[in-house]
């Protein structure tokens, strides 16, 4: 099964590790030595106004201005930097007492990880590799415990995380840590190759594997929250194999160690395939739930769910009920890149998740980015709703707008949305947010 690139860009899929590709001719190869050994660089400034505001009347205005600058340097597939972070000053709000920089965005020693966006040392063929930075969208490998998780959902809370993926023979493991300065969220999955264990090194990698996945939340980080831990056993079996394409079954069963009677149980289906302008991946499961287990607990509304789970009750995940039952998850990333399509050059990143109970609940998330009109305009939307169907439902959305103008060196930029603040007792505060302003770098 292609394993997710946790190095650098944790939504690029790798080619499939068995594909044939087209031997290369000898100017090919120098000129690909070449591009691996030149260093890359770019440097970025952002200047915006940004004003959080209160929803049903909770909390106050404040507005500041964001300078956030970002540099970035790259070299090949097994170093690459990138270090910035937003810097708030404040314009008006705050209340009595109030600092000139915002004082939520650095009181903590997790907030100070903000300023390492990315540091990745080694790629996915490296025996050995290591990444640091902001998780957004992450997935540990089969994903039956963390999938499609945002360690920065808090607005208070600016960690960086770290992920650590080895090989050793038939053994292929993944470790992760959520913040790499503080005692919150870790795990890590061991995947063993079967046939390799069996009969020797084979010809097509990864065809069939066991992986046991572990996860456990200390809750002693970003603001104190029950600590939970969960563990998932997965079978997959790669069933179609051709260039650029793979698809797979699985079958999996977990729990939660000490808790008698909480687990859960799930079979399903996937399909990767890679060309030179698409990336997609398409995931379709059927889940068991019993005993307040569920699969994927640590998703995308985790770090505000520790808190206080979507839904009735009004207590953290780890202390809230959930229904025993049966629901159907599915999944898309789509990654498109045209060189050029009816005239214009388009690009398009999509991923979309959508779980549905069969007792009537619905939680779904998705992001979707498109440039067009010669890569000078981009547009991104997010959203994310939890407990549809169910009383106490949540919901949070995001939008972005970003113009290039001045041979592209120069671009104007909007963005907006809603956001939670966790607060000291536990409650969510609502608030949105909205920013405008300049911005310059050497992209092009």
């Amino acid at each position: 099964m292609m394993r997710s690139g946790a190095v650098w860009l944790l939504l690029a899929w790798p080619v499939v590790a068995w594909a044939e590709d087209a031997p290369e001719t000898q100017p090919e190869e120098e000129e690909r030595r070449a591009r691996d050994n030149a260093w890359r660089s770019l440097l970025r400034l952002d200047a915006t106004t940004l004003s959080l505001l209160p929803r049903a009347g909770v909390g106050s205005d404040e507005g500041f201005l964001q300078v956030e600058p970002t540099v970035v340097f790259e070299r090949g597939e097994d170093f690459g930097l990138n270090l910035g972070a937003p810097v708030r000053l404040r314009l008006w709000g705050g209340g009595e007492g109030a600092g000139l920089v915002r004082r939520e965005d650095w009181d903590s020693l997790s907030d100070f990880g903000q300023v390492v966006r990315a540091l990745k040392l080694g790629s996915d063929d490296s025996p050995i590799a290591v990444w640091f930075g902001a998780l957004e969208d992450y997935s540990l490998l089969a994903a039956h415990l963390v999938r499609r998780y945002s360690n920065r959902l808090n607005p208070d809370y600016h960690p960086a995380g770290g992920v650590l993926t080895g090989t050793l023979g038939p053994l292929y493991t993944e470790a992760f840590v959520s913040d790499v300065l503080g005692a919150r969220l870790m795990g890590a999955e061991f995947s063993l190759d079967v046939q390799h264990v069996l009969f020797g090194p084979p010809r097509e990698s990864a065809r069939y594997t066991l992986s046991l996945s572990a996860v456990h939340d200390w809750g002693k980080a970003g603001g104190r929250a029950p600590s939970t831990t969960l563990a998932h056993l997965d079978a997959i079996a790669v069933v179609v194999v051709r260039p650029g394409f793979e698809a797979h079954l699985l079958a999996g069963w977990g729990g939660r160690p000490g808790e008698r009677g909480a687990w859960g149980a799930v079979v399903g289906a996937g399909a990767d395939a890679v060309s030179p302008t698409l990336r997609m991946m398409l995931r379709l499961e059927l889940r068991r739930q019993h005993g307040g287990f569920r699969q994927g607990s640590f998703g995308p509304d985790y770090e505000l769910a520790r808190f206080k789970a979507a839904g009735p009750d009004g207590v953290p995940l780890a202390d809230a009920s959930f229904p025993d039952g049966y629901s159907v998850f599915s999944e898309a990333d789509v990654g498109w890149d045209a060189v050029g399509y009816g005239g214009t050059h388009k690009h398009l990143k999509l991923s979309l998740g959508v779980e549905a109970f069969l007792w009537g609940r619905f939680d779904g998330d998705g992001r979707v980015a498109v440039q067009f009109v010669q890569r000078t305009i981009e547009v991104a939307l997010k959203g994310l709703a939890v407990g549809m169907g169910q009383p106490g439902a949540r919901y949070l959305g995001a939008a972005e707008l970003r113009w290039r103008f001045l041979s592209g060196k120069l671009y104007a930029m909007g963005t907006g949305g809603t956001l939670l603040f966790p607060e000291a007792d536990g409650t969510l505060r609502p608030g949105t947010f909205a920013s405008v302003g300049l911005g310059v770098d050497n992209a092009r």
